[in-house]
């Protein structure tokens, strides 16, 4: 008998022990090659090494003051965490001597820059001294501490080096007195989410729970009354209503976080919150908390989530809007916010394997997070319009240049995403060509191969690799898109259906070395329809084929894309390498197009346009605008 899914702990696989190949290795080189030197590079030129550097005069305000009281300056500390981040897993694929020399020499000026307590915030320490720790809400104090130790755990399973992993549990150490109901300490948490999910990889790494216990408090005091938000203004000398957007829910703090039901305010603050208290259900099998997370999700993804998984619709709160409010050429859909949804949808897969999870989290990694990055790693995406009219470009850098590291730290770590081990039981969340080492419970060291060519092809080989035989459970995603999958074990065809629990085939058996599984997951072409209320998308139709959403460009199509109409049955489509994008596969298809050329001088008239038989080109949405500029379209006209 199995044990039930919240009985269970999943724990994602370490970064090390995963080696990519095919679609993944591609990406992953193209951050070895550029991003991570490209991000430090453009750290060194915004100032931020002169910030944290003692042995130089403080830079004072670089980037001005904003109308809410801070500035993106204060920042900085999770810019370069997270740009160390990258260092660490791009180091791990491919050795830098140089590379890694200069992020030593970032954390021995980080080592030298923290206080005697173990504080440590280089705008707090160097620009505003006397202001620490007075305005959580704002100040993203815990935030770039979080961002930090998150560094601090990749640079030493990458490298072995401890000395930022110290670092950090100093000023851990330093927060579990600070933080808490004893006389004294403050009852508070930060504004910005993101330090409980860190404090638990450093948990991980340590053994050390009491920085469960310390995430675990930030988690149960968000939105608790009397609010401490308010309570802070007050002791602070400002105004309690009179900040920016003037609601708790831009922060998730309304409410005591088992209590939120509907997914609020800033995107990416939201999906850091709920990543924490994903993994804390997990740690303390909270089923409090899974029920309240189960709630939001479904919120999310029932009413608030673009078909690429880019979410957060308006730049206004870089959030959320109304139910059903997903406009195509203004979406915000932040390339961070779709980062922080695989974060989440990874960690909801902490209590066991299930479809509605892992699906999503593909959907957003493909199509609403990897846009952010171009081919060559050298420039991004901030949001992700699924409708350009051609002025929608990648850029260098961005006063507040949260995405690129983000991005690129996801790319070079998603090797951690794709497995999962429990006791007994390896799960395999993503698919793609890669070898991981994992060791179970019982002491059985299991290295599992994954040939594939996916997301271009649908068929998926594992072979096992032990020393001696050995128990355990395989559970391998079914998509529940992969209508017609197939399964064998040694050339012997499972019962699929039979196999099938909470959408994932789980075989349990003796394993021997050498055994091989193959997955044949069919990758149809299969047109999407939005929600007769999603407005925005009324009389459209996107394309999927597998994990990937497709779109249509100038560069393929010439201009006036919106003149492309497809059938109500979709024809036979033929597919394309494109050797100047990855060898990706695009689809060509049999369409109609409206005539523009031949309207005339009215603006308007009572006949539509005439129509003509065309062949239209579809390529995969994450890699638009990586070729000559121009228009781009995801939801085009469908036919009556």
């Amino acid at each position: 008998m199995t044990k039930s899914s919240n009985d269970r702990q999943f724990r994602p696989v370490a970064v090390p022990d995963v080696e990519l190949g095919g679609f993944w290795g591609k990406w992953q080189d193209a951050v070895c090659n550029s991003t991570a030197e490209t991000l430090l590079d453009r750290c060194v030129e915004a100032g931020m090494l002169k910030a944290i550097d003692v042995n130089q005069p403080s830079p004072g305000v670089v980037i001005p003051i904003q109308p809410w009281g801070g500035t993106t300056q204060m920042f900085w500390d999770s810019d370069l965490g997270k740009s160390i981040e990258t260092i660490a897993y791009s180091l791990y694929r491919r050795p830098n001597p140089k590379l890694e020399a200069r992020a030593d020499e970032i954390i021995d000026m980080y080592e030298r820059l923290q206080d005697k307590d173990g504080y440590l915030n280089a705008w707090f320490q160097r620009v505003e001294p006397s202001r620490r720790w007075t305005n959580l809400r704002d100040h993203h104090e815990l935030y770039c501490a979080g961002h930090l130790m998150e560094a601090a755990v990749a640079y030493y399973q990458a490298t072995g080096k401890r000395k930022l992993l110290d670092i950090m549990c100093r000023f851990a150490d330093y927060m579990i007195k600070i933080f808490g109901h004893g006389e004294g300490q403050i009852p508070g948490y930060c504004g910005h989410e993101e330090v409980e999910l860190a404090l638990v990889k450093l948990a991980r790494v340590t053994g050390e729970t009491k920085y469960l216990e310390l995430s675990k408090f930030f988690i149960d005091e968000r939105g608790t009354e009397p609010h401490f938000f308010t309570a802070e203004a007050a002791r602070d000398g400002r105004s309690a209503a009179d900040f920016h957007q003037k609601t708790y829910e831009y922060g998730q703090a309304h409410q005591p976080v088992r209590e939120q039901t509907k997914v609020v305010g800033h995107a990416v603050r939201a999906m850091y919150l709920y990543s924490g208290m994903a993994d804390i259900a997990t740690e303390y099998k909270d089923d409090s908390l899974t029920a309240a997370l189960e709630t939001l999700w479904d919120d999310l993804t029932t009413k608030q989530m673009y078909i690429t998984g880019g979410i957060g619709p308006a730049a206004s709160n870089e959030g959320f809007t109304d139910y059903y409010d997903l406009p195509n050429d203004t979406a915000y859909a932040e390339t961070c916010a779709s980062v922080g949804l695989v974060f989440w949808a990874s960690r909801m897969l902490g209590r066991g394997p299930d479809r509605r999870y892992a699906d999503i989290m593909e959907q957003a990694l493909y199509n609403g997070a990897l846009p952010g990055l171009s081919t060559d790693g050298k420039t991004f995406f901030y949001d992700n319009p699924l409708e350009s009219a051609g002025k929608h470009h990648r850029w260098k850098w961005h006063h507040c240049p949260c995405c690129p590291p983000n991005i690129a730290r996801l790319v070079t770590s998603i090797g951690s995403y794709m497995y999962a081990v429990a006791d007994d039981e390896i799960a395999v969340h993503l698919y793609g060509e890669s070898t991981t080492r994992l060791k179970l419970a019982n002491g059985a060291a299991v290295e599992l191969q994954q040939a594939t060519n996916y997301p271009w092809d649908g068929a998926v080989a594992f072979t096992t690799r032990l020393e001696k035989p050995a128990k355990f459970a395989l559970s391998l995603r079914i998509p529940d898109w992969a209508e017609g999958a197939t399964l064998s074990v040694n050339g012997e065809k499972l019962d699929l259906g039979a196999a099938i629990r909470d959408g994932y085939a789980r075989i349990e058996r003796q394993w021997a070395d050498g055994d091989r599984v193959d997955l044949f997951l069919p990758l149809s072409l299969r047109p999407q329809y939005a929600n007769p209320k999603v407005r925005q998308d009324a009389g459209r139709v996107a394309l999927m084929r597998g994990p990937l959403v497709y779109c249509v460009e100038t560069t393929d199509n010439g201009d006036d894309l919106n003149a492309i109409v497809l059938p109500r049955e979709l024809p036979a489509a033929e597919t394309v390498v494109l050797k100047d994008l990855n060898d990706a596969v695009a689809l060509d298809l049999k369409v109609e197009r409206e005539e523009t050329s031949n309207w005339g001088a009215p603006l308007y008239r009572k006949a539509p346009a005439e129509r003509q038989v065309a062949t239209a080109r579809f390529v995969p949405y994450h890699l638009w605008d990586n070729r000559a500029p121009g228009e781009m379209l995801v939801w085009v006209q469908s036919d009556k």
